[in-house]
């Protein structure tokens, strides 16, 4: 059997469009292939593959869902064990925050009174199907994928190791989640080849770096795929010459593979031209993949010296809190950015900007920040076993809800239990129920945060997690409150917010409380099914929302689509934006596109801009 996953350090550069045709070309050439989408966010294969037989069945966890108040003391045992700021203390109650739990049972072991209340809550539900594809006689195609709930943000990791249950005998494609926090790292772990799929921007590379880093953590030397591959420069091609990464095939940047890709077909299937250039990319992927790869160097780490990290901590009583708008979307690569940079331009110092994109954060590129302030962040603790106090009991073992403490056997026939670091998720259950107190645990160091000054003069508060960390949902809370706590304090009228694409942890956190979201989509089959799941969330959580429309001119059909849906949803269409690469050039100069053109899209975007102002008069 041979794991393929195909991966991404950003979301939007052709990640499914690899998968799906490099799984149809694998079919056609007769092996067995099995598709797992573990993107369980915005799980797009299924369009494209279009699975016959379609059934599912609901994923549950038991998990907490609140107190008994007539058991409950208010002791306030259970907030302080909470690693993820689910449970709170406050007004003579106990109050339970169901989208940040990620079921760990530290507030079940902590609680002297047995107050917890857990029931089974379905976390997602999992799909399954048959892609028979009218393609020269392929072989069928088992398709595996997940949806993972709204609201459910903590519960990636589970959900795909439910889809992962399904290996195939033969080939297995792993159509991974973007980033390089969890749900990636769930993925790729156990696979035999990473491709990472890229493009020649500067956002491009610089979350590539970020990705090959995370797959050599791994112990996986990844390969690498370039999308969309007009190169204004050579610095991606330099950066896999130094780094000694195979690239091992490029795309080109082909209006016809978009509008096929739009449609949602296979362009492997309904461009005959393109289709040597799949078949290339596949034989060299499965060549690689028998291939004994030696890892590459890490980047040795700089020194943290003594400095204590960071917690995010509750808002400050005080004056009004600046009104947010966050900018976000249901999938990576709709400009979400390229908008946020463009908007921080037009406004100015008249509002504070956040980069909440923790996971890969790229609007710092465009806005050329000056640091002024920087800290460590912690979301959790790091533990470690002392094996002379360990008495091998095991129930480190058998409590861990993550696969975080593994063992093997000693010398003298026994077990030596320890914390494997990439799967522990910091909650500090082991160190709970350890009898012996073998188990140390210090405050993790989970990433970093800034607090700077663009080159528009404004407050930007960015962050950058660390690669395969959990809590990105308690990093964006803190850079969020730094920000707003500026801006408050510069009489800034609004802070612009760069979210996360999804709907899981770091997105909940950038939207929960905005006064307005702004979901940027495009009108491709993929970006319709994820606009309706992040509508969704919006809506969850009460937050008003419009629409913008890129490169609404590629399909006007589902562009129409677009807005019916917007419609259904109570979310107003706030204008519609041209396809041009006109954006990508401005990328590469270092620019938002107000900046460095006057043209279509530079007016569309200003109208957009004009129509949100308004919203904070």
């Amino acid at each position: 059997m041979t794991k393929i996953a195909i991966a991404s350090g950003k979301g939007g550069t052709g990640k499914t469009l690899a998968a799906t045709n490099i799984a149809a070309i694998l079919a056609r050439a007769g092996r067995e292939v099995t598709y797992l989408d573990c993107d369980v966010e915005a799980p797009n294969g299924h369009l494209f593959l279009n699975p016959e037989n379609e059934r599912g069945e609901k994923v549950t966890i038991y998990s907490p869902v609140g107190v008994d108040r007539e058991k409950c003391s208010l002791c306030g045992k259970c907030a302080d064990a909470c690693a993820y700021n689910a449970i709170a203390r406050a007004g003579g109650e106990v109050i339970f925050f169901p989208e940040l739990c990620h079921v760990c049972g530290a507030c079940l072991i902590v609680c002297p009174e047995e107050a917890i209340v857990q029931k089974n809550k379905v976390i997602g539900e999992l799909r399954h199907g048959t892609s028979r594809l009218d393609f020269l006689d392929s072989n069928p195609i088992a398709c595996h994928w997940a949806l993972l709930k709204t609201g459910e943000g903590g519960m990636s990791p589970r959900l795909i190791g439910r889809v992962k249950i399904h290996n195939g005998d033969d080939i297995t494609i792993c159509d991974s989640p973007p980033g390089t926090a969890c749900p990636a790292v769930e993925t790729i772990r156990d696979a035999d080849l990473v491709v990472l799929v890229t493009d020649p921007t500067p956002f491009g590379l610089h979350d590539l770096k970020l990705a090959v880093l995370m797959a050599r953590k791994l112990e996986r030397e990844p390969v690498v795929l370039v999308n969309r591959a007009d190169y204004l420069d050579d610095a991606l091609k330099e950066y896999c010459r130094e780094e000694k990464l195979k690239i091992i095939g490029e795309i080109a940047d082909d209006r016809a593979i978009a509008e096929v890709y739009s449609r949602g077909e296979l362009a492997a299937e309904k461009l005959p031209a393109r289709r040597a250039l799949f078949e290339k990319i596949a034989a060299e992927i499965v060549e690689e993949a028998g291939r004994e790869r030696e890892v590459g160097p890490l980047p040795e780490e700089a020194g943290r010296g003594d400095e204590s990290p960071e917690k995010p901590r509750p808002p400050a009583p005080g004056g009004p809190r600046p009104r947010e708008l966050v900018v976000i979307s249901g999938k990576g690569g709709t400009g979400k950015t390229s908008l946020a940079a463009s908007f921080a331009s037009l406004a100015g110092t008249e509002a504070a900007v956040s980069d909440c994109d923790v996971d890969a954060a790229d609007l710092h590129l465009l806005l050329k920040p000056e640091v002024e302030e920087s800290g460590l962040f912690s979301g959790g603790v790091v533990a470690e076993i002392d094996p002379e106090k360990c008495t091998r009991c095991g129930l480190c073992y058998r409590e861990c809800r993550f696969n975080g403490v593994v063992f093997s056997d000693d010398e003298w026939g026994g077990l030596t239990y320890a914390v494997d670091p990439l799967a522990c998720e910091g909650c500090g259950v082991c160190s709970l129920v350890c009898p012996a107190g073998a188990v140390r645990t210090e405050p993790s160091i989970n990433g970093e945060w800034f607090v700077s000054r663009t080159r528009f003069g404004q407050t930007m508060t960015h962050a950058k997690l660390g690669i395969a960390e959990e809590n990105s949902g308690r990093l964006v809370i803190l850079i969020r409150e730094k920000a707003a706590v500026r801006a408050g304090a510069e009489s800034a009228r609004e802070v612009i917010i760069d979210g996360s694409p999804g709907t899981g942890c770091p997105v909940i956190a950038s939207l929960t409380g905005a006064f307005y979201a702004l979901v940027v989509t495009e009108p491709t089959v993929s970006g319709v099914h994820d606009l309706e799941r992040i509508l969704d969330l919006a809506r969850h959580f009460s937050i008003p929302s419009g629409v913008a429309v890129n490169k609404a001119d590629l399909n006007p059909e589902l562009a129409g689509k677009i807005k019916e849906l917007a419609g259904e949803y109570g979310a107003e269409l706030v204008g519609e934006i041209p396809y041009d690469t006109v954006v990508t050039r401005a990328q590469m100069a270092g620019l938002s596109v107000v900046e460095f053109d006057q043209g279509p899209v530079a007016a569309a975007v200003k109208r957009i801009w004009t129509v949100l102002a308004g919203k904070f008069d």
